[in-house]
């Protein structure tokens, strides 16, 4: 198990949940709760499509901005 940084910032819409260095690894909620959540599927799928095809995730450090409201690290079995 890897530990994945998540930023979560306000929008227009409610809430942005990203994981920075992952492309497409984003989601938007009403709450800061359903955006984690929809993410943390969004980068399961992205994990899993990436391990058949033999790559692995990147993972970055997390950039904190001014509309930075919340950075979360969240637990992902990866495949091996």
């Amino acid at each position: 198990m890897v530990l994945l940084a998540l930023v979560v910032e306000k929008n227009d819409d409610g809430f942005l949940a990203r994981m920075p260095g992952i492309q497409g690894a984003f989601a938007e909620g009403d709450t800061i709760e359903e955006a984690i959540f929809n993410c943390v599927d969004v980068i399961k799928m992205i994990a899993a499509y990436r391990a058949e095809r033999g790559e692995h995730l990147p993972v970055d450090s997390v950039e904190v901005t001014p509309n930075t409201r919340l950075a979360v690290s969240i637990p992902v079995e990866l495949p091996a």
